[in-house]
């Protein structure tokens, strides 16, 4: 699918002219991809990369335009339960044109981001800045969850929760990755600044990037880290509610079991003393008494020893 914008007083806007300065190419068919290769001379290996998730990123010069391969969060969907992965994108800036190739449909140019958007190269800049604003926005969201599961965790006796923080253990591994991806990338922009043609302003704006990049980085990082080094002691928590829960119920068992023991004695088909000294009535509620009686004394050793 093709979409077509234009820069219109430094905005991003639609735009339906065959000849518009930026095309966004979503999940290209076929025939989009020939195009793509015959018409604007796109390496085919780089423009199958922009379409594979597992691509890492990277900056390609060709004789007319830079070729820029970034990754990006996915959409979230209740389908994925809990695993956050990242995606590529591919984006090819020549002299007059941006074109960009993206294996999902999502709004690139919406935001504040975007608000300001004088050039093209800005425009390239800002896509990668949308990329690393998109990736601190699920990091919150991931804290936030594993922050709920941790609550949910210290009175669980399942392991559907640690199962939960180990998918998103694992979502940090691959953010990480894919963050420290765009850090090289973004890296060799500035190395490569002269080809760019970038001006002061566009250079400013590429050191801006690199620090958001560093703090997105290292927040990932830290995320992880507690993630890893508490999952055991979430384990400890689960197992030892487990052990909390057998112990109150052996307890109840053994408070239950002596007042039966009583009872039991005294219904046995045997000559017994009370049964000769009291009547049948009387001998009922005696017995009823001494069952009582232990299990309160049952209660009472399970206080004074603190089991």
């Amino acid at each position: 699918m093709l979409k077509r914008y234009a820069l219109l007083h430094d905005r991003v806007v639609h735009s339906e002219a065959e000849n518009a300065p930026i095309m966004v190419f979503v999940n290209p068919d076929e025939e989009e991809r020939r195009t793509l290769i015959e018409a604007f001379s796109v390496d085919e290996h780089t423009l199958l990369s922009s379409l594979d998730p597992e691509e890492l990123a990277r900056i390609e010069f060709e004789p007319n335009h830079a070729a820029l391969i970034f990754k990006t969060p996915r959409n979230y969907s209740g389908a994925d339960q809990l695993l956050f992965k990242a995606s590529t994108m591919g984006a090819f800036l020549f002299a007059d044109r941006l074109i960009v190739v993206a294996g999902t449909d999502t709004p690139l140019f919406e935001g504040k981001i975007f608000s300001k958007v004088p050039s093209l190269p800005d425009l390239l800049l800002k896509l990668i800045h949308r990329a690393i604003f998109h990736f601190l926005e699920h990091l919150k969201i991931i804290n936030m969850l594993s922050e709920e599961l941790e609550h949910k965790i210290n009175l669980s006796l399942e392991n559907k929760y640690l199962i939960n923080l180990f998918t998103l253990e694992k979502s940090l591994v691959y953010y990480l990755n894919s963050i420290n991806s765009n850090g090289v990338l973004i890296e060799r922009l500035k190395h490569n600044q002269v080809k760019m043609g970038f001006t002061t302003e566009q250079l400013e704006l590429l050191d801006d990037l690199l620090i958001e990049h560093n703090q997105c980085y290292r927040q990932a990082e830290i995320y992880s880290n507690i993630l890893a080094s508490l999952m055991d002691a979430r384990a400890s928590i689960v197992s030892n509610n487990l052990n909390v829960l057998m112990k109150t119920l052996n307890i109840i068992t053994i408070g239950i079991m002596v007042p039966t023991l009583v009872v039991s004695i005294f219904s046995m088909n045997v000559p017994l003393p009370i049964s000769q000294e009291l009547e049948a009535f009387q001998s009922f509620w005696w017995i009823m008494l001494l069952a009582g009686v232990s299990g309160m004394g049952v209660f009472a050793l399970w206080r004074l020893r603190r089991w």
